[in-house]
């Protein structure tokens, strides 16, 4: 077996590190990067922890806050804001 673990409703293939997760019931926790505003900096682009709803900036951004939260609390995956287009595993560094 692949470390592509299922197929969804569209037949596109997932990883197991989405699985269990509802991205509807998971909520921002802040509507901008969390450490840029405590920082006072500015992001390029916002991304969701889909597991605690931690929010981010890319890694086009100064503080590449996003990736920093998945260093520090293994949370896997996450989602762009705000229109939630695609997905990203950290552990396979790949697009959903």
């Amino acid at each position: 077996m692949s470390r592509i673990g299922r197929r969804d409703k569209d037949n596109k293939e997932n990883c197991e590190h989405f699985a269990g997760i509802d991205e509807t019931e998971v909520s921002p926790r802040t509507p901008e990067c969390e450490e840029c505003e405590k920082e006072g900096t500015d992001w390029v682009a916002l991304r969701m922890c889909l597991l605690c709803g931690h929010v981010g900036c890319c890694d086009s951004s100064e503080g590449l806050h996003a990736t920093r939260h998945f260093k520090q609390t293994g949370h896997p995956v996450m989602i762009a804001l705000p229109n939630k287009s695609w997905k990203w595993c950290y552990v396979h560094r790949q697009y959903y």
